[in-house]
């Protein structure tokens, strides 16, 4: 992984065999921010697990294996309670057939390269919390 900065706007490249997750993990604590939103991301990844949460507040996860092209990307990175990065991102993906996947990411390797653009909050301090009877994170402000 490689990244640049501008301000509070950080360009950031996850070479392959890199986890999307974890490299975006890191780099919050390299750089040291408490809050930011992840405003686009682009590549080719693999091992892409993804999913949706029902009505009952239950993850359902789906796995797409083979290398897809990464069209979209958001989210935002915020701390646990014990401190840590958590990043929270929604990815639309295109398989070889040009059928789009989409959903909440749980995982994402990087196959050929991921382009991912964050604006640092600098002003703000965000942290997840547990939600009654949902298995997500909820996030809070202050």
């Amino acid at each position: 992984m490689e990244w640049t900065r501008s301000d509070e706007d950080l360009l950031v490249r996850i070479d392959p065999g890199e986890e999307i997750h974890v490299s975006l993990q890191k780099l919050a604590d390299e750089v040291g921010f408490n809050a930011a939103a992840i405003t686009s991301g682009i590549g080719r990844t693999c091992d892409n697990e993804y999913g949706y949460m029902n009505n009952d507040g239950i993850y359902i996860k789906r796995l797409l294996e083979n290398p897809s092209e990464l069209v979209s990307l958001s989210g935002n990175i915020a701390r646990t309670q014990e401190g840590k990065p958590f990043t929270h991102i929604h990815c639309c993906w295109s398989d070889d057939n040009n059928n789009v996947h989409a959903g909440h990411m749980f995982n994402a390797t990087v196959h050929v390269v991921a382009e991912i653009h964050i604006r640092i909050m600098k002003d703000v301090i965000m942290s997840r919390h547990p939600l009654p009877d949902v298995a997500l994170l909820g996030l809070r402000f202050s």
